[in-house]
């Protein structure tokens, strides 16, 4: 990097300081900070869930992957995310926005305490929070890891600048800031990988490298799935990928939140799975034709993608593309971080403190920004550390920890939301969340030591999954626990369009906590 470079980054962080700051005038309360008082356009919601959804690991990670093994990172890894958030434009959108527009909650897990009771919401709570403390750190090191091979700075000093940055204007302006930004980071990453396209391009055989380059790869470059990226491996991922960016990781299921209505919601998904199975093939094909143009060093060939960039982009440009880095990884990042205030703040705080249930508006918004506060920091020191043994690498950490272990998260919260799954209440919840964690431990650590070769990678993430959800379903039909005041919560959240109390529904403060209070007036049927 020279001077040009350096002035395009510099300049970069200061537009997402300065739309921070100004997000900031549109923060009034804790629902502006955490759900953009239900008043984000659907379009920037969905442009804000596509982003949100990548980060530097792409660069890093799945570019060592797209180099070893060809169009598999495509196949095995954004179509079925494109897939899976298109199953949910229907199914969980429309769900997730009456969470806010009827229950009046700010966190996606303030209806958990109704659906099934106050231990289960803290089980989820807690596990997802340190979960994705881990998931956030490996961002973080990916993006430092790719900072460090353009400008020669220690991983340290990587996490520390672009954590500084994103805990800025994340904190300032909640949910607004963040879509914003993310909004001028998916324009930015735009530029920079059409960059990326045009100079592959132009160094191999113009326009027609994009039909001609195939037999000069790698034998087996253009197969679908290859390696331990197998069928077996897809149809997990799949089955995964379809609840965590459908809401089960919290982050993207604020965005949903945030539309005004349903249908909105809908809209702003179906155009994040659009962008998912588009956007990724431009980034993508530098990185499978990288072996025609560099060496990796690393021998996951994580490096490879910011190698050919120092190699082929003139500065300026280079600058761009880093920007482009930056601008996945600190969508990303800021995104969990409201999501998990929101649910530290909403659901765990008040469990914890009796003063934290009398919050009023202003408390609420100064402890939602210092728990944003306090998740960055903690992840940025986890950062430090994915690099040692008990991590292994940035792309193990991704995909095997962060994928096996959301289902045991994801299960109960996504599938307590439709009312095929009435039946299940806060025992087929505990135990599914349990016997989920029980299993990624056993499949990956005792089990995967003593089978020789070890356990394959796509067993290691959908074991966890499967055992919840059968244990999920079954436990619902041996014993049953729904109540009306869980079926009267279940149709408030099932019924209608639209983006208002329903006719002849209990307003939210009616539907009381399983643990006690007022049963609500029952809803009129027929």
């Amino acid at each position: 990097m020279n001077s040009l470079d350096w002035a395009v980054l510099i300049g970069y962080f200061g537009v997402m300081v300065a739309i921070g700051l100004w997000s900031h005038q549109r923060v009034d309360n804790v629902s502006d900070f955490f759900t953009a008082g239900g008043r984000m356009p659907w379009w920037l919601s969905g442009i804000s869930h596509h982003m949100s959804g990548y980060s530097a690991v792409m660069f890093t990670g799945y570019a060592g992957i797209a180099y070893q093994y060809g169009i598999t990172s495509f196949v095995t890894w954004s179509l079925p995310i494109a897939i899976g958030i298109f199953i949910g434009a229907k199914l969980f959108a429309p769900r997730l926005n009456r969470l806010r527009s009827r229950l009046h909650v700010a966190s996606p897990l303030e209806y958990l305490k109704n659906r099934y009771n106050i231990r289960t919401q803290q089980a989820l709570a807690w596990s997802g929070l340190l979960l994705k403390i881990v998931d956030v750190g490996a961002k973080w090191a990916a993006i430092a890891t790719l900072l460090s091979v353009f400008t020669g700075l220690s991983i340290t000093q990587g996490i520390l600048i672009t954590g500084v940055v994103t805990g800025i204007y994340c904190t300032v302006g909640g949910l607004w800031a963040d879509a914003l930004t993310e909004l001028g980071q998916f324009i930015i990453q735009l530029f920079a990988g059409l960059a990326m396209l045009y100079a592959v391009m132009r160094e191999l055989d113009g326009f027609a490298t994009l039909w001609t380059v195939w037999d000069e790869l790698p034998e087996g470059h253009a197969d679908p799935t290859a390696g331990p990226y197998t069928v077996t491996f897809l149809m997990a991922f799949l089955f995964i990928k379809t609840f965590e960016y459908n809401g089960g990781m919290w982050n993207q299921a604020q965005r949903y939140m945030a539309t005004d209505s349903a249908a909105s919601a809908t809209r702003s998904a179906r155009l994040s799975a659009l962008l998912w199975f588009v956007w990724p093939l431009v980034l993508f094909f530098p990185m499978w034709v990288a072996p025609l143009l560099v060496d990796a060093q690393k021998p996951d060939a994580s490096d490879s993608y910011a190698l050919m960039t120092e190699q082929l982009l003139p500065h300026g440009l280079l600058g761009l593309v880093i920007v482009g880095f930056f601008s996945h990884t600190m969508a990303m990042c800021s995104s969990d971080a409201n999501a998990i205030a929101a649910v530290f703040t909403r659901d765990i705080a008040p469990t914890l403190s009796k003063a934290a249930r009398g919050w009023n508006e202003r408390a609420g918004l100064i402890a939602a920004r210092w728990t944003t506060v306090a998740f960055l920091a903690l992840s940025m020191a986890i950062a430090t550390q994915i690099n040692s043994p008990a991590f292994k690498d940035i792309i193990t950490v991704v995909i095997k920890w962060v994928a096996g272990l959301m289902g045991p998260i994801a299960i109960p919260f996504m599938l307590g939301l439709l009312r095929p799954f009435r039946k299940s209440g806060p025992t087929a919840a505990l135990v599914s969340w349990a016997s989920g964690l029980f299993a990624f431990w056993l499949v990956n650590y005792p089990i995967h030591w003593s089978v020789e070769g070890g356990v394959p990678l796509q067993y290691q993430v959908s074991v966890p999954l499967a055992v919840s959800l059968v244990l999920y379903v079954l436990i619902g039909q041996v014993k049953p626990e729904d109540t009306p005041e869980r079926d009267a919560l279940l149709t408030r959240i099932n019924e209608g369009d639209g983006g208002g109390e329903p006719d002849g529904t209990a307003t939210a403060a009616e539907i009381p906590a399983q643990d006690g209070g007022p049963a609500p007036a029952p809803r009129p049927r027929g």
